[in-house]
This record gives structure tokens, sequence and C-alpha cells, in this order.
């Protein structure tokens, strides 16, 4: 058992070359079309959902709330429930890393991916989505989770190097581009619409309105994709 543990740690930290620049973006145009297409979008966004929806647990358990679960929805809305204080700094940033955490998630993946930890970066994917597992309260929720970490798995361990290499700097495009959009579309709903939603329960608990909230949080997505996008390929601001 320690055997195989050690080999699979040496396989998952093992450095890959650096994908070349042009192959970057040329993968950064992919991604940024399957965002931009309406039926590609759907898709992604699950993916999406599902890291909004962890967002929303770490931080959770990470500031002692209690963690109820998570539902995941085919019509990729989601939602996590945990028990504690209904007001306070805890609740505060609960609520705001759902819609920070696929931008924060793309730029950790943006360094690993660069230092040359492509597989390293598909495994963290793979062990996230194990842990999700234990909280997901809903059948699609469990099939979805189960689909993404599966393919990921199999990636992981059977596909080549390059593909390996290919598919994490998908993934991390898809995170970094995709993060803000949620928010715009939050932003293109009517106030009726947005009652319920994250910027709308930190209104509540805060001084600042929902459309103040929506606006703070579009900002920080959109930098996080910037400082990705450098990160990614440094000629791009050079």
């Amino acid at each position: 058992m320690t055997q195989t543990l050690r080999r699979l740690w040496d396989h998952a930290t093992a450095v890959q070359p650096v994908p070349e620049p042009a192959w970057v973006i040329g993968t950064g145009v992919v991604a940024l079309l399957l965002v931009l297409h309406r039926p590609t979008w759907q898709r992604v966004r699950l993916g999406i959902t599902v890291v909004h929806e962890a967002g929303h647990a770490l931080v959770a358990v990470l500031v002692g709330r209690r963690l109820s679960g998570i539902r995941l929805h085919s019509d990729t809305s989601g939602v996590t429930v945990s028990r504690g204080r209904p007001r306070g700094p805890g609740m505060v940033l609960m609520l705001a890393a759902g819609y920070l955490a696929p931008g924060l998630l793309g730029l950790l993946a943006a360094l690993l991916l660069t230092a040359g930890h492509a597989l390293g970066l598909l495994w963290i994917l793979v062990v996230v989505l194990l842990a999700l597992l234990v909280w997901v309260r809903n059948g699609y929720g469990l099939l979805t989770v189960v689909v993404l970490g599966g393919a990921l798995a199999v990636v992981s361990v059977y596909a080549a190097g390059p593909v390996q290499s290919t598919i994490a700097t998908l993934v991390t495009w898809l995170l970094l581009l995709a993060a803000p959009r949620p928010v715009l579309e939050l932003l293109g709903r009517g106030r009726a619409v947005r009652r319920g939603s994250d910027v709308d329960q930190l209104a509540r608990i805060t001084p600042l309105p929902a459309l103040l909230w929506a606006w703070l949080l579009l900002a920080a997505d959109l930098a996080g994709l910037a400082v990705g996008a450098a990160t990614l390929v440094p000629q791009l601001v050079s």
C-alpha cells in the first residue's frame, strides 16, 4: 500500500514541459468559444456551478459553520446549505466565495500549469470532486460530480503527457474565462429575479446594496482573468 501511494504521489507531482505560448493561446481561444457559444456554455456552466458551490462549502467549513449539504440541478443552478450565525464576517465570506471560487481556482491552476504541474492540477481537481461527493445530497448532483471526477481521473491515469497538458490548459482557461459570466448574467436580470441570490443575501447583512456587490464580484473575477492570462502567456502584456 505504501509503495502504491508513493508511486501515485510521484506520478501526480511529476514535472511536465510547459506548453508553448502559441499553444496556450490557441487553447484559450477554444475555451472562449465554449464559454460564448450558448449550447456549450450550458455544459461549461454546470462545471462552474460545481466550483461555485464548492467555494461556498469550503469557506463555510473554514469559518466554523456546519455544512449540511450541496445540491446541483439540471438547470445549472445549485445551493449549499450551512448552519451558523446568520450575520457577521463569516457569513459574508461564505456568500461571496461562490462567485469568486472559479476565478481563484483558475489562478491557482495557472500557477501550477506554468510551474510544470499540469498533471498535479488534474489530480487536485479529482481529489476536490471526490471530497465534494460526501456533501452532495441529490442524484443529479452526484451523477455530475462522478462524471466530472471520473473523466479527469481517466485523463490523469491513461492519457499521454501532451493530452494531459492540453486538458489542464483548457480547464484553466475555462475557469478564468467563465468566472465573470454568471455575474454578468445576474446583472442582466431584473431586481426581482436577483432576489434570493448570493448578492441579495449579502445586501441584507451588509450596508452595501446587491447591485454594488455584483459589480464588486465582477471586478474581482475580471481582475483574476487578467492576472491569470498574464501568468499563462506573459507575452500578452509585454
